[in-house]
């Protein structure tokens, strides 16, 4: 599920069932809806859950249509992902420039209570302070506790369109290369250890790995050259 998912960050629930039906796993969608929630995945679109912000909670427009990110510390982007471990689950947050493909910071946890999102964005907001920060509208990045922090370094809010799929593509593309180059080959027994080795890949992510879309250099080169100017 958690592979579907991560090719194919549109699919929910039915499209899920499908595909593993087709893969030849007997399971219905009831099944499938629950392993979801238990791993916090929603599909990007319309629809309550991690993708949509809860009634009452301030959401944003969408800033980056049209615009042309040519320096760091422009655009971040947020994202949370689930993490397969061998007993269970948890759950990633990273912050992405989206000029360097850097990740500026990240934290890890068992839980989707919000604090390890406020931990990584003051850990992000010590280093740089970004010009627009990007998320989806789920109930972390709709969040009194989470704009409060945004605001107060004075960057922008935007937030993607529902039923957008593509406003958060760079992101989404940090996952699917996290998981295919590090998680799915792996079998973290725990919590500890998934930290450890996840820590070491985005290090190689951030300072080794040649990015075709940079030039084939790695992220830091790009970040700390252009923050440089």
């Amino acid at each position: 599920m958690d592979a579907i998912f991560t090719e194919s960050p549109f699919y929910g629930s039915r499209r899920i069932t499908a595909q593993l039906r087709r893969e030849g796993l007997l399971v219905n969608r009831k099944a499938v809806q629950r392993h979801m929630r238990e791993m916090g995945l929603e599909a990007m679109g319309p629809g309550p859950g991690r993708s949509t912000g809860q009634p009452g909670q301030q959401t944003y427009p969408y800033l980056l249509r049209g615009l042309a990110i040519t320096t760091p510390n422009q655009v971040w982007g947020i994202d949370i992902t689930s993490i397969r471990l061998a007993p269970g689950w948890m759950y990633l947050v990273a912050m992405l420039d989206w000029y360097a493909r850097y990740v500026v910071s990240w934290e890890l946890d068992q839980t989707l209570e919000i604090e390890f999102v406020l931990v990584a964005v003051q850990r992000a907001f010590a280093l740089a302070q970004p010009g627009i920060v990007t998320s989806d509208q789920g109930s972390h990045f709709t969040s009194q506790q989470y704009l409060s922090l945004i605001q107060a370094a004075g960057a922008q809010v935007s937030m993607d369109g529902k039923g957008r799929a593509l406003d958060h593509i760079l992101t989404e593309r940090l996952w699917r290369t996290v998981k295919y180059e590090n998680v799915y080959l792996q079998d973290y027994g725990c919590p500890r250890e998934a930290h450890a080795r996840i820590g070491a890949y985005l290090e190689f992510y951030n300072q080794r790995r040649p990015h075709q879309a940079l030039g084939y250099r790695a992220p830091a080169e790009v970040y700390f050259a252009g923050s440089s100017r």
